[in-house]
């Protein structure tokens, strides 16, 4: 039996954007989220004065990937205070207890824990990469365990999904969904998701960057975001997927693929030729015949 939940959001401004408090039937957790233009309303909540882990997130400038920061606080106010300098971030989420049952060694351990998981996971960029973690009593490990998975449930509710794993390969095989990607003799594979676009293991790119990259260069960081983290690698003549990646939009994956700005829409086609562009038009014929 899949594990069920009860959830409820309590829009403390009445906006599903704003000020947003998150909590799960049975469970002494408690979620605060909202964006950084309401940081003000969001510390003088009463939440912010207790110990607790804090996530904040933002899109890098450099490399155009999601980034976010992973932490810990006695008094979450105050921590957050110290991180306004940091201009990457739009979003702040915090989990406390409300028995106020966490204690200094309880977050540590937390946080250790968000922190392997979001590295594994890969789908967004770290701003803090290091934890020095916590260990704990059997029975208190357990109980943390159990508190993380409720955080992993509600997180991506309250639109943070760094902790979501990555579409992977063996989920991706059948054929009717495989999209296909070709130039200069490389060919790349991919299919849709809900978050964008997966580029499947082993998947091939061009070597050589355009020289439109030295006016618009997305596509140039992006790729030396991903040699640096050794997701693609060069191999003889190309660049070579050493595991699944997923990607924001079918165009970002094409303009790493292609070396250089490229429209997703038109780049990928699945095996009959027919592009990204011809399918959604073809959708859309098919819904304006049934509503007329």
């Amino acid at each position: 039996m899949k594990d069920t939940a009860t959830v409820k959001i309590f829009l403390a401004q009445g906006s599903p954007t704003s000020v947003r408090t998150a909590e799960l039937s049975n469970w002494t957790g408690k979620a605060v989220a909202g964006p950084r233009s309401q940081i003000e309303e969001i510390l003088k909540r009463e939440e912010a004065n207790k110990p607790g882990v804090y996530f904040l997130t933002g899109v890098n400038p450099e490399t155009g990937r999601d980034k976010v920061y992973i932490g810990e606080a006695e008094v979450i106010r105050n921590r957050i205070k110290g991180h306004m300098a940091k201009d990457f971030w739009k979003t702040i989420v915090f989990f406390v207890s409300k028995d106020e049952n966490l204690t200094k060694a309880h977050i540590k351990y937390l946080e250790g824990k968000l922190i392997e998981t979001a590295k594994s996971v890969g789908r967004f960029e770290l701003e803090n990469a290091q934890s020095s973690g916590s260990h704990l009593p059997e029975s208190d490990a357990a109980d943390m365990d159990i508190f993380l998975f409720k955080m992993e449930q509600l997180l991506p509710i309250l639109g943070q999904e760094f902790l979501k794993p990555v579409v992977k390969h063996e989920a991706s095989k059948k054929k009717t969904n495989l999209l296909y990607c070709e130039i200069k003799n490389v060919k790349a594979v991919g299919r849709q998701t809900d978050n964008g676009f997966v580029v499947l293991k082993d998947s091939e790119a061009v070597l050589e960057e355009r020289p439109s990259t030295q006016k618009y260069q997305y596509a140039k960081n992006l790729r030396k975001t991903l040699r640096d983290e050794n997701i693609v690698e060069e191999k003889n003549d190309r660049l070579l997927f050493a595991s699944d990646y997923e990607f924001s939009s079918p165009s970002a994956a094409a303009a790493v693929i292609h070396g250089g700005q490229a429209n997703g829409l038109t780049s990928w086609k699945d095996s009959k030729g027919i592009s990204l562009k011809q399918k959604e038009e073809k959708d859309i014929q098919q819904l304006n015949a049934l509503d007329s």
